[in-house]
């Protein structure tokens, strides 16, 4: 049996912090429930000494999230009573409530910070551990930058804190600061002198990302003996971050034979987790960042589409259903290869394609690509159709595909206090259709008309707006997630209008809808 490794999410606290992704009590209390489906050991609510607020959602959380034996519930406080009352007062409503109590280490901390001397520092942290579990059994003591931290020091208050009844005890690199060797080494060296002082104890760590190694520090520390880890989701948190919870679980998984542990993450709610925290929060997630990115599991090159077609373990070492994604994505796009649009080709039932036409397809598929970024499905019907008409190829099996798909014509958006409105003219086929309505703002009133004419009954689950260029003329992307019928659909658009992108990027949710209705059953 493998060595579990205790997973303490820190999301709704340290990972709060960033600024401007402050979370009201209900969006708080929504995390903490995703948070208990993905199965993490340890919550981190939040720091309810800081305001009314946090204490109320500290305790909301205790009470409706914490009812389990399996989940410990906690909040942070600083080494002194009123901070650690303000824990006990909100964490106590949980099944398992712990105290989590902070305080620095390092000279920079005890010098500079606090002004007083090493054994000053080192008594009142003691006092705290001893009063703290006058209120509960567990406690977790965190050495505060400990990564800068006098070796012996740090152990002297480790050693101190540990007979004083701390039942945990978390090394921070609280500002990125360590190296992973080296790291590694000291996490070695105080788990051999804790588990002959107390094999009880809990040795834990908590790597920030200032110098892009969180991830590597953390997975450092549990080849060296580091019983639990600290991370948060998509790596959020104070200045450039945490240690990514998914980075930390998928590597453990996906490299078992090196790290020899094991966590008790439900992996296929990653994706789902950090959805949630991103939009909750509005803090996008980097688009090439290892797992959660939105091109951590799509290919687009050529080389790579062609290998994955021919192996998934080419260019793949996880599979995207393990972190609850449907599979891996093949973007078309004008560097995809004949290999990937063929394939493609054939998922849509064009399987009589001769070689000779699809030279043709393909070629008319580049001059597409190179205008529109990335090819739809329903583009290539589209695509398909033009060939064989401008070919004069008789297809028994042929449809007017172009009749079934939407293209827009034309948009007027009126953005206003109290009647946002929009008109849209639409083309199906020889039909042009036309809609208004009026909604509660003016992506609202867009969506309202579009949905109008397509007669769909499609809800909108996402809407993302970002910058892809600079300038007056800057590019905006608009990616957007709607559902239908149980089933979801990602699709997004580029313009230098905001609401023109909207626009085409809703009407290629709903073109990737007929798609559906059109494919051939198997």
């Amino acid at each position: 049996m493998t060595r579990k490794i205790w997973v303490f999410d820190t999301t709704l606290r340290d990972g709060e912090q960033v600024p401007g992704a402050k979370l009201n009590l209900y969006e708080k209390l929504e995390v903490a429930q995703q948070l208990k489906k993905l199965q993490v050991d340890i919550i981190e609510a939040g720091f309810p000494a800081s305001s009314a607020g946090d204490f109320d959602a500290v305790k909301e959380i205790a009470t409706k999230v914490g009812n389990t034996s399996d989940l410990m519930i906690t909040a942070l406080a600083r080494a002194v009573k009123s901070d650690i009352d303000a824990v006990y007062n909100s964490v106590k409503y949980a099944e398992k409530p712990l105290i989590h109590i902070v305080l620095g280490t390092s000279d920079i901390h005890v010098e500079k910070k606090f002004g007083k001397s090493k054994s000053q520092i080192l008594n009142i942290g003691v006092e705290a551990v001893k009063y703290a579990k006058t209120l509960l059994p567990d406690v977790q003591y965190s050495t505060e930058d400990a990564s800068r931290s006098e070796f012996e020091y740090l152990w002297a208050t480790i050693e101190a804190v540990v007979k004083a009844g701390a039942t945990m005890i978390n090394v921070p690199d609280t500002v990125g600061f360590a190296e992973p060797e080296e790291f590694g080494e000291r996490i070695f060296k105080l788990n051999d002198r804790l588990k002959n002082l107390n094999d009880k104890v809990l040795l834990s760590v908590h790597c920030h990302n200032d110098l892009g190694m969180a991830t590597a520090n953390t997975l450092a520390a549990i080849k060296n003996g580091a019983d639990k880890v600290e991370c948060t989701i998509n790596g959020i948190g104070e200045r450039a971050g945490n240690a990514a919870l998914e980075e930390v679980v998928m590597a453990i998984n996906t490299r078992s034979s090196i790290y020899n542990v094991h966590t008790n993450i439900k992996t296929k709610e990653i994706m789902n987790t950090s959805r949630l925290v991103s939009s909750l929060m509005g803090l996008d997630v980097q688009v090439n960042k290892a797992i959660t990115g939105e091109n951590a599991f799509a290919h687009s090159s050529g080389i790579h589409q062609d290998g994955l077609l021919k192996s998934r373990d080419a260019y793949e070492i996880i599979s995207p259903v393990e972190v609850g994604l449907d599979d891996m994505e093949l973007v078309l796009t004008a560097r995809s290869g004949r290999h990937a649009v063929k394939n493609a080709l054939e998922k849509l039932g064009f399987h009589q394609i001769t070689n000779s036409q699809f030279e043709g397809i393909f070629e008319a598929f580049l001059e597409l690509a190179d205008a529109k970024k990335e090819v739809y499905n329903h583009d290539l019907y589209v695509i398909v159709e033009n060939y064989y008409a401008k070919q004069d190829v008789h297809n028994e099996n042929m449809t007017y595909y172009s009749d079934h798909f939407y293209e827009l014509m034309d948009l007027q958006v009126i953005s206003n206090i109290n009647f946002p409105s929009a008109s849209v003219k639409m083309k199906r086929g020889d039909q042009i259709l036309k809609s208004s309505a009026v909604g509660s703002g003016p992506i609202d009133a867009l969506y309202s008309a579009i949905t109008e004419i397509s007669e769909l009954d499609i809800k909108l689950i996402e809407y993302n707006i970002s910058s892809v260029s600079r300038g007056k003329e800057a590019l905006g992307k608009v990616k957007i997630q709607v559902e239908y019928r149980g089933e979801k659909y990602i699709a997004k658009a580029t313009e230098t209008d905001i609401m023109k992108a909207s626009a085409l990027a809703y009407i290629n949710a709903i073109n990737s809808i007929v798609v559906d209705q059109l494919l051939p059953v198997e």
